[in-house]
């Protein structure tokens, strides 16, 4: 059990939990930040979580749904007001309904993480502050602190598989609920460089192309919140050609952009994707949510081999960039 002190303050109004663990500091880092180890240990385990959004920088939201034995759904949200990583960072924990947004009719709790290194491994010590004794006793009684035991008890399972994580960096698709899909794939570069590659026309054009075989005569970049971006494939030596078009809903440089997108001539329904990318050990996690209008159609792009597709264009860019050293 990690967990080595939980104190109660009722004078500060805080709860503060003390959890030592037998792993370097940037890999208890990062299970908290990479969106597809926190959710294998945030819930307890009969509550297991599910990222829907998880923005490690200051300004940024998490959001997420713990499912119950019975099916039952459970939101959450983070906005997240503070980060010195590795070190630290600062949530504001809130309840929130399934659309993501907070549930101000329930307490809120303001959240501090803070990470450092022992001569076993790494420490977390998270304090949660609470506005009244009222609220403090609210939360208590609602399961949140044996909760949280429960849950960092995972945290030492989800370690030790970080390292397996770290070398195996193809392209992964888990499915989040019936209509969204998070892709995954660690990158060797920095965020900055990642970012350029997805909004420099030259440089897409030398890897974004899928299997071999291929080239994109049409790169046109959305460049600001409210422009659409136009993409186009062709075969080398043959007349077969495809393409996407989207339009920019949200831009934050160089760690989120949020786009539609729409095969050009199908008359299928325009998907909404979520781009995330977030410094890890290694590289950039680049993380992309899709959401579908229906299963059906998630599971009819997954069966096109999509994966594999994405997994080829980013060995092509990790061959054009040149990451920064540590």
């Amino acid at each position: 059990m990690p967990v080595t002190s939980v104190e109660k303050d009722l004078d500060q109004l805080t709860i503060t939990i003390v959890a030592d663990f037998a792993a370097p500091l940037q890999r208890l880092w990062d299970a908290y930040t990479d969106p597809r180890h926190i959710e294998r240990f945030w819930g307890p385990p009969t509550y297991p979580a599910k990222f829907l959004r998880h923005d490690a920088v200051a300004g940024g939201r998490s959001v997420y749904v713990m499912t119950g034995p019975e099916g039952d759904k459970h939101y959450g949200c983070w906005e997240w007001t503070a980060v010195d990583a590795p070190s630290a960072f600062e949530v504001l924990d809130r309840f929130a309904d399934a659309t993501g947004e907070p549930n101000v009719e329930l307490p809120a709790m303001r959240a501090t993480f803070a990470f450092e290194p022992t001569p076993e491994g790494s420490r977390l010590t998270t304090t949660s502050y609470f506005d009244s004794v009222e609220q403090m006793q609210q939360l208590l009684d609602m399961g949140v602190l044996e909760g949280t035991r429960e849950a960092m008890a995972q945290i030492d399972t989800v370690l030790a598989d970080l390292a397996s994580f770290a070398q195996d960096r193809a392209v992964e698709a888990q499915l989040l609920s019936d209509t969204q899909v998070r892709v995954a794939r660690v990158i060797r570069g920095t965020v900055d460089q990642v970012w350029r590659a997805h909004n420099d026309a030259d440089l897409m054009k030398q890897w974004l192309l899928g299997p071999d075989g291929w080239s994109m005569p049409v790169c046109e970049i959305a460049t600001a919140v409210g422009d659409s971006y136009r993409y186009e494939w062709q075969r080398d030596g043959g007349d077969e050609r495809f393409g996407f078009t989207g339009e920019l809903l949200e831009s934050e440089e160089p760690y989120r952009a949020v786009t539609t997108e729409a095969m050009i001539g199908m008359d299928f329904p325009a998907t909404l994707n979520e781009l995330t990318l977030t410094a890890v050990e290694g590289g950039t996690l680049l993380s992309l949510v899709i959401t579908y209008a229906n299963a059906e159609q998630r599971d009819a792009v997954l069966a096109t081999g999509m994966t594999g597709g994405m997994e080829t264009s980013y060995q092509r860019l990790e061959g054009l960039l040149q990451p920064t050293p540590a």
